[in-house]
C-alpha cells in the first residue's frame, strides 16, 4: 500500500510517498481502508519532533480520517466491518491505518467521506472549548484568533448558534470577509492593529468573557490583555512558537482563568465524547454547521499541503484524498 512517510525530523520536504506493508488489526483495533485524511497543524509539529506524541523514525502522520471498516483484531464486534465510519488515531496517512475501536465514529448516510475527515479534530475541538471547557450561552462574548482557519470558522458558527457575540482576527481582508460569512460580527487585523486595544475598543473598554487562542507566541500577550473580569483564555495551540509563561498573580487583578485544551482528553470521557460528536451530527445534518474544505489534494500531495498550511495559505479544511 502507499503512505506518507518521513525519515528524519523536518518540514514539508521530509515527507514522502512511499510504498510500505499493510498493517494488520491488532486486539481491539480495525482496520481501515482510507478515503480522505484531515490534515492539522498538529501534522506539522509532529513531523518536526514539535508535538505531544514523538516520533517512532521512519513514520506517518495523521490523526484523522474517513473511510471503511475492511477487518477487525480480536475483542471487536464483526458488525463493524463494512461500515462507513469517522475516526481519531495514528498515522492516517495512509491507504489503510489501524484504529483503536473506540475512536471509530460511525457517519450518518447524509455526512461524506469529506465531511466526515473534515470535522473530528475541529469540530469536536471547537465544540469541547466552547461548551465542555466553558459554557458559551446568550450574551457571552467569544474572541477567536484565525478566524478564518479550520477550528475558527466552526467555532465562529457554534459561538452564534448558542446566541454569543463573536469577535475574530485574521491576517487579511480576504480571509476577513470569510469569517464574517460564517457569522463572525467583527473581525480584526491583527497585522494592521494592536488586537488588544481594539477588543477594548469595541467593548467600551470591558473586555471578552472567553477567548480561543490556537496561535500562541505572538498573541498570548494580547489575549491575556484582552480579557473581562473573570474571563476565561483557552490555548489549544502554538501556530506562531510556545507562549511565554503567565505569572499566575496577574490573573488576581481581574479574577480570569488561563487553561489548556487538547481534543484527546475530551475523547477519553466517553459521555463527554459522545455528546460532542451527537451535537455536531445534528448541526450539520440540519445544516446549521457548515464545513469549509479550502484545499483537496490528493495523498501523494501531501508535502505541500503542509507546506501552505504552515504558510498560513489556507482557509477552513484541508483534506487529501486517497480513495473513492
Amino acid at each position: 500500500m502507499k503512505a506518507i512517510r518521513f525519515h528524519q525530523l523536518g518540514g514539508p520536504d521530509v515527507l514522502q510517498y512511499e510504498e510500505v506493508e499493510k498493517p494488520s488489526p491488532k486486539p481491539g483495533e480495525a482496520l481501515i481502508k482510507v478515503s480522505e485524511v484531515g490534515v492539522n497543524f498538529a501534522d506539522t509539529l509532529f513531523s518536526q519532533g514539535a508535538y505531544l506524541r514523538q516520533p517512532q523514525l521512519p513514520d506517518t502522520p495523521g490523526g484523522e480520517g474517513s473511510g471503511i471498516v475492511e477487518a477487525i483484531g480480536e475483542g471487536v464486534s464483526e458488525k463493524l466491518i463494512g461500515q462507513r465510519v469517522a475516526f481519531l488515531g495514528d498515522r492516517a496517512y495512509a491507504e489503510y491505518t489501524t484504529v483503536n475501536s473506540r475512536a471509530l465514529i460511525p457517519l450518518p448516510d447524509a455526512v461524506s467521506f469529506a465531511d466526515g475527515a473534515a470535522f473530528p479534530v475541529q469540530a469536536l475541538t471547537a465544540y469541547h472549548m466552547l461548551f465542555t471547557c466553558d459554557q458559551v450561552k446568550p450574551g457571552t462574548t467569544v474572541l477567536i484568533h484565525a478566524a478564518a482557519g479550520g477550528v475558527g470558522l466552526i467555532a465562529t458558527q457554534m459561538a452564534k448558534l448558542a446566541g454569543a457575540t463573536v469577535y475574530g482576527t485574521t491576517s487579511s481582508e480576504e480571509k476577513a470577509r470569510l469569517a464574517r460569512e460564517y457569522g463572525a460580527d467583527e473581525i480584526i487585523l491583527y497585522n494592521q492593529v494592536d488586537f488588544a486595544e481594539e477588543i477594548k475598543r469595541l467593548t467600551n473598554g470591558r473586555g471578552v468573557d472567553l477567548i480561543l487562542d490556537s496561535v500562541g507566541k505572538t498573541t498570548m500577550e494580547g489575549s491575556f490583555k484582552s480579557l473581562a473580569p473573570f474571563g476565561h483564555l483557552i490555548s489549544y495551540g502554538a501556530a506562531s512558537g510556545r507562549p511565554d509563561p503567565i505569572d499566575l498573580i496577574r490573573c488576581y487583578e481581574n479574577s480570569v482563568k488561563v487553561s489548556g485544551f487538547w481534543l484527546v482528553t475530551a475523547m477519553r470521557e466517553p459521555e463527554i465524547a459522545r455528546a460532542g460528536v451527537m451535537k455536531v451530527f445534528e448541526w450539520m445534518t440540519s445544516g446549521k454547521l457548515k464545513l469549509l474544505v479550502g484545499l483537496h489534494l490528493p495523498l501523494a500531495q501531501a508535502a505541500e499541503a503542509h507546506r501552505k498550511l504552515s504558510g498560513r495559505e489556507t482557509v477552513g479544511k484541508i483534506l487529501l484524498k486517497v480513495a473513492d
